[in-house]
């Protein structure tokens, strides 16, 4: 299922907090050598995970981490603005209705329906907070995945060239983007949206068995 999990609150979550960040130095510092921070248990992590970012994340039935991504209000700060604003020829971004979306990390675990949960928690979170855009850094890797699943982004900058050229993104949850997600995953908008205001306390969720006990 989808979790949409505040920073304050990942420690409510302890499985699925570890798993994580083991996941993200699995996916940034060994397989795509990203110069990243790696503590002493083996998880990766930055200093806008002390913002309290809210995550969407992927969870798998044993209650391990899936996948997942990380978004925080443009109205504060954020990677783009502190770290490649040379991509955007300085223009800050920065708007109630934009928010930045980083780390996107799929599990070595997770089978192919993570990319889709993840695109489809994005696509929660547009529409349920009335947001219109967000925006983010990519690499050629996850171009693939934006076409697959319709949401191509508008790109406002780029540098390189081939596999180390990187870009700035401007991304919306366009119409024809929802179906496939939904078919990818194989589960109705109404599942999605049990997801979505259980994570809110918006409304009950009545769990599986082996989720009461995982809870318990």
């Amino acid at each position: 299922m989808l979790r949409y999990i505040y920073g304050t609150k990942l420690n409510r979550f302890p499985r699925l907090r570890a798993s994580m960040f083991h996941d993200r130095a699995e996916q940034f510092h060994r397989r795509l050598g990203w110069e990243v921070n790696v503590d002493s248990q083996g998880e990766e992590h930055d200093q806008y995970d002390l913002l309290n970012p809210l995550y969407v994340i992927w969870e798998l039935e044993d209650g391990s981490h899936g996948g997942s991504m990380r978004f925080l209000p443009t109205t504060g700060r954020t990677m783009i603005n502190e770290h490649f604003s040379h991509l955007t020829d300085g223009v800050k971004i920065e708007s109630p209705f934009i928010w930045e979306c980083t780390r996107f990390c799929i599990s070595p675990r997770a089978d192919r329906r993570a990319a889709a949960a993840l695109v489809l928690g994005a696509g929660e979170l547009m529409d349920n907070f009335k947001l219109s855009h967000f925006c983010g850094v990519f690499d050629p890797r996850m171009e693939r995945i934006y076409r697959l699943y319709h949401v191509d982004p508008d790109v406002i900058g780029a540098a390189g060239e081939g596999k180390d050229r990187i870009g700035v993104g401007l991304w919306e949850m366009k119409p024809e983007a929802w179906k496939p997600t939904l078919a990818r995953l194989g589960i109705d908008r109404e599942t999605s949206l049990t997801w979505f205001d259980h994570s809110f306390n918006r409304a009950p969720l009545m769990p599986d068995h082996d989720e009461i006990r995982r809870i318990a």
